[in-house]
């Protein structure tokens, strides 16, 4: 039967279906693969948000892996056999019925000097090495005098930078200049703008492993007239490089006219009161740190001088013993009259709750506040034995005709505490200021899990006081008791 259709037609319908078809398929195609397409996207976005979290937390925990490992590296550098010794001035004609003395700071100042091969930093409140402020000739100030021929000499040799307070500019200032014409770098720091306060603080840093920290200014009367305690750390580069960021803090203050609200990483620490640092010290182990003063200096990690002294009383058992030139519940140096209790009522508490012994032994010279006297009493009256024991004592370095005639001599300037568990070392006076706005720093050390025979820095220290506290230079403290009679 002959189809009505022409051939041309059919041959241009089928292909027609033909192309339908084709077309249809890669549409189809196209939807799978839009669909796998979407399908691929889909998974892919699933996997990152499931794993980008992890490794977030990976590199997170691989930065605090790192981070440990770094702090794990500067501890573990920290196993120098370090060798701390105590050092005093004993002043010219003070004589103890006592077997314990201690190097003088004269002669721990030559040998640090000597042993200088690189470097020696110096943080310091004023010099007066020389006798040049008295305008008198006293023979006892040639040690001062030694000392500073001896730093000038170095000053050529070595790198020598020291931080003073400005306000020694009111000061003589021939020691800091010949010192700067030897080749000395000087940089002063300007506390009073700064923070309201001074540049207190004595230390040396000497090629980065040998420290010296205590209560002796650059004067040649610390030395020979006035009566001092340090202590010399020798070979201990991790201890050295910690006092080194306070330094460089110091330096640092020299060029801005304003304290870093946030100091920059490299002046934090991580050794503190709660984590401090774990040494050889003679042999016997210690945990170690640093604290610094007034807390707008403390860079991360550091214990503001004030929560040092107010932890290692609190943390005392036995007893605590305080030695100090000035003791004031007071904010001595401001304009308007403040309270200042926090460490007066810290030794109040430990005594009445926990009946810890408590000895202050407490300067009287020509300068002393008359103030300090009506609170001292007020300390000493808590005299109950079996339920408090707080008891206070005032040193007084004797003077003859000639020593009376040297101005601000002749007085017990130490700034220490000692307790049955510590022995803290520091370079400030004990009333509100030192604390608050003005710079200090000190040495803690604990060394109560020790097993030794030789004697710890704890007992050592206590056997300063004790001598001390025994000496007929020392007298209890009662209602007479004023500056005109005792000073």
């Amino acid at each position: 039967m002959k189809s009505d259709i022409p051939y041309e037609k059919m041959v241009n319908v089928e292909l027609s279906r033909g192309e339908t078809h084709l077309g249809s398929q890669k549409y189809y195609r196209c939807l799978i693969f839009l669909t796998c397409l979407t399908t691929i996207l889909l998974i892919l976005l699933s996997l990152q948000t499931l794993l980008v979290p992890m490794a977030t937390s990976s590199s997170s925990s691989s930065s605090k892996s790192s981070g440990q490992q770094e702090h794990l590296l500067i501890r573990e550098t920290c196993t120098d056999p370090c060798r701390i010794v105590l050092v005093e001035s004993i002043p010219e004609g003070l004589v103890f019925n006592s077997s314990t003395t201690h190097q003088s700071i004269y002669e721990a100042w030559l040998n640090l000097i000597s042993g200088a091969q690189s470097s020696l930093d110096i943080a310091s409140f004023y010099w007066t090495l020389t006798n040049n402020d008295t305008h008198t000739h006293e023979d006892t100030a040639k040690q001062g005098e030694q000392i500073l021929e001896e730093l000038g000499q170095l000053s050529g040799k070595v790198s020598v930078r020291i931080a003073v307070d400005k306000t020694s500019e009111k000061k003589p200032m021939n020691d800091i200049n010949f010192l700067t014409g030897s080749g000395a770098d000087v940089r002063m720091v300007n506390m009073r703008e700064l923070t309201s306060g001074v540049l207190h603080t004595k230390f040396w840093i000497v090629d980065k492993k040998h420290i010296y920290i205590g209560s002796a200014n650059m004067d040649w009367r610390s030395l020979t007239q006035v009566k001092e305690l340090g202590a010399v750390v020798y070979d201990c580069s991790c201890l050295a490089n910690d006092l080194g960021k306070i330094f460089e803090a110091y330096w640092y203050l020299n060029q801005t006219e304003t304290v870093p609200a946030h100091w920059p990483q490299k002046y934090s620490t991580l050794y503190n009161k709660d984590t401090p640092m774990q040494l050889s010290l003679n042999g016997t182990d210690a945990s170690v740190y640093l604290s610094s003063s007034p807390p707008s200096l403390c860079a991360e990690g550091r214990t503001p001088d004030l929560q040092s002294v107010l932890s290692v009383i609190a943390d005392a058992q036995q007893f605590v013993y305080i030695a100090v030139m000035n003791f004031l519940p007071t904010m001595e140096y401001s304009s308007h009259k403040r309270y200042w209790a926090d460490i007066d009522t810290q030794l109040r508490r430990v005594a009445y709750e926990r009946n810890v012994r408590v000895r202050l032994l407490i300067s009287c010279w020509e300068n002393t506040n008359p103030i300090m006297f009506p609170f001292l009493r007020s300390l000493a009256s808590l005299q109950d034995k079996s339920k408090l024991d707080i008891q206070v004592r005032i040193f007084t370095v004797p003077s003859d005709p000639r020593q009376k005639h040297i101005p601000y001599a002749r007085v017990n300037h130490n700034k220490y505490m000692v307790t049955d568990k510590v022995a803290y070392i520091g370079t400030s006076n004990w009333s509100g200021d030192y604390f608050v706005n003005t710079a200090g720093s000190a040495l803690v050390v604990n060394q109560t899990s020790a097993q030794s025979t030789s004697p710890t820095v704890q007992e050592q220290l206590q056997a300063v006081f004790e001598r001390d506290w025994d000496s007929p230079y020392s007298t209890d403290i009662n209602h007479r008791t004023n500056r005109k009679v005792v000073c």
